[in-house]
């Protein structure tokens, strides 16, 4: 199955996809929208040019798995690019993932413009892997 994975910004949306063998994932770009609306409906318009059969949008909880503010707007977002897309959208747990993308740039000496241009892609890729990583260890468990 084709999985479309999403970091969900303010500014910029990073993009993730998966094979149909569910093997790999990969950066597909990034988004720069500042609308809500306006990149939800073009998160879905990607997803679907993208084949993809389910979406993922990270969803930020906080460090002690309680939902802020962040984490409600990004239940929003999967909500609105849900209904655009008519695909099931399922929010997966993103904590440190934007984090992790940074540590990964640093290693690969990404810098400035480049790495400004990458790290919400990386995320996503990251979000993706996860969720790829539970679907092959719960073949039989929906997600949570």
């Amino acid at each position: 199955m084709i999985l479309f994975a999403v970091d969900f910004g303010d500014t910029r949306t990073g993009y993730a996809v998966c094979d149909k063998m569910e093997m790999m994932a990969s950066p597909a770009g990034v988004l720069t929208e500042r609308r809500f609306d306006v990149c939800a409906e073009k998160t879905a318009q990607a997803a679907l040019a993208a084949h993809a059969e389910e979406i993922v949008v990270g969803h930020p909880k906080n460090m002690d798995g309680s939902c802020g503010d962040r984490a409600q707007k990004c239940e929003e977002f999967a909500r609105l690019v849900g209904e655009a897309s008519g695909l099931p959208v399922t929010l997966w747990d993103e904590r440190c993932t934007t984090v992790s993308a940074h540590q990964i740039l640093n290693t690969t000496n990404t810098r400035g413009k480049k790495r400004k241009a990458v790290v919400d892609a990386v995320a996503a890729v990251l979000i993706l892997e996860s969720y790829l990583g539970y679907r092959k260890n719960h073949k039989n468990d929906a997600a949570d």
